[in-house]
């Protein structure tokens, strides 16, 4: 197929407290905030509900693959993971590093560790953070090289995502939609429940390659709130790549957004037939842009519209030690 997407651009999800999603993102798992923003809404809608932050973490730069998005706020009720969502995001690590993120996460008191166990050959460490937002840690290879500065030793470290695990209703039309987007469906495993996952992976693609559709017909049916995830994203090269999967996409009958400039990078969005909400974003302008790498993440950065308007959203967020 031609101008397939390359995996996964970032995943964005919501939390309750800005310093609790700080803390265990950075701190825990060892990620660093390459971005803390706020949501960029129209001008005209921006102060109609309260203003939250939207935090990035990521690699040393953000590079595309490597990036969990969150949307923290305490007026945000709490969500239900189930059918109709992505229900887990996972990071790569080293083949040795299983122990160390063991021992590492049973140690955190925000984090909720499951046993390890295996997947299409892998081992993987199933947790949630404080929220409840499922997580795993998948061995495997990847290109992203760890954030060399951050809290975790660099040869147990992150190395972007391994991937994401989608639960549809009704599986089949989900992966016509990664199949429309250039994905190959490249293996299947029954679970010791009554399900089973189907493997999708981006071709050519080094890490955040592989979407796993969990299969469970009697999990209960998911809720949008913090402890959940609102949108996957998909990597495309640039614009005129966008608009290729855009015309794809409509020719098939699935009806994505215009582009939106979201700063760092362009969106479109459209819902698959599950419900899933679904994000096709650029690799450029990317996070250096207004920021320099060294100092990226540790001041606040508003889109243009807000500039004027930097004490009145200063003043409507949260105080947090980064």
């Amino acid at each position: 197929m031609s101008n397939p997407v390359s995996g996964i651009h970032h995943v964005t999800a919501y939390a309750h407290d800005p310093q609790e999603n700080l803390d265990f993102y950075t701190g825990v798992l060892g990620l660093r905030l390459v971005k803390q923003t706020v949501l960029f809404n129209n001008p005209s809608e921006a102060f109609k509900g309260p203003t939250m932050y939207h935090f990035y973490y990521a690699d040393e730069t953000g590079t595309p693959g490597s990036v969990i998005t969150f949307k923290p706020h305490h007026s945000i009720q709490k969500g239900q993971v189930g059918r109709g969502q992505a229900t887990a995001t996972a990071f790569t690590i080293p083949e040795g590093a299983v122990d160390y993120w063991v021992e590492r996460l049973a140690e955190a008191e925000s984090a909720t560790v499951y046993p390890t166990t295996e997947r299409f050959g892998r081992a993987v460490i199933p947790f949630q953070d404080q929220d409840g937002q499922p997580l795993e840690l998948i061995t495997g290879t990847s290109d992203i090289e760890p954030w060399a500065d951050g809290p975790v030793p660099a040869e147990h470290a992150l190395r972007g995502f391994h991937g994401v695990t989608i639960h549809p209703d009704n599986a089949q039309l989900t992966a016509d939609v990664l199949e429309l987007l250039g994905y190959e469906r490249v293996g299947r495993q029954p679970t010791p429940q009554d399900g089973d996952w189907t493997r999708f992976r981006a071709p050519g693609v080094e890490h955040g390659q592989f979407i796993d559709l969990y299969n469970e017909p009697n999990m209960h049916e998911g809720r949008w709130g913090y402890g959940t995830v609102h949108h996957v994203a998909f990597r495309v090269d640039d614009d005129d790549h966008q608009q290729a999967v855009r015309e794809r996409l409509l020719d098939a009958g699935h009806a994505p957004t215009s582009m939106k400039d979201r700063n760092y990078f362009h969106s479109i969005y459209f819902r698959e037939p599950n419900g899933v909400n679904v994000e096709i974003a650029t690799d450029p302008p990317g996070f250096l842009h207004d920021e320099p790498e060294d100092t990226l993440g540790t001041q606040l950065q508003l889109p243009p519209f807000l500039q004027d308007r930097r004490e009145e959203v200063e003043a409507q967020l949260a105080d947090i030690d980064v």
